[in-house]
């Protein structure tokens, strides 16, 4: 069986795929994997949304409960353009997430991975943290380098 390693690695692969593609957005790959099975493999769409969670939540449809999800950045805790990819992870009934990296956007930073583990999803956080910050570097420089006025 595979490990959160190699799982992890095939959802930073499934998101470099698609740099330069997701607009502002960051390239966000997403596994769903239960029992040794890996139920969906989905990034973030064209243009930034869907992002990778949603499409993977479409791919695996009611399967996706019990499962695990690997994803290359936390997932969004906010209302945008979508609604978070925390609280549908959390409505599909997944029971594990284990996510690369922190979110440094002020809207999500540790608010996504929190709703998960008080919605009592065991949450695994910074597995190929530094693969995912550097396969998103831009994303992370433009976030972390904004000034308020």
């Amino acid at each position: 069986m595979a490990t959160d390693v190699q799982y992890m690695q095939a959802a930073l692969d499934l998101a470099r795929s698609q740099l330069g593609r997701t607009g502002e957005n960051p390239a966000v790959g997403c596994l769903l994997v239960k029992d040794g099975v890996v139920l969906a493999r989905a990034v973030t769409s064209d243009g930034g949304r869907p992002h990778g969670e949603a499409n993977a939540l479409q791919v695996a449809g009611a399967a996706a409960q019990g499962a695990t999800a690997y994803v290359t950045l936390e997932p969004c805790s906010h209302y945008g353009q979508t609604a978070p990819c925390a609280s549908a992870l959390i409505d599909a009934k997944i029971t594990r997430c284990v996510i690369a990296i922190i979110d440094p956007d002020p809207r999500v930073h540790w608010r996504g991975a929190a709703l998960l583990q008080e919605a009592g999803i065991d949450t695994v956080i910074g597995v190929l943290g530094d693969e995912a910050r550097a396969l998103n570097a831009d994303f992370f420089a433009r976030i972390e380098n904004l000034k308020v006025i």
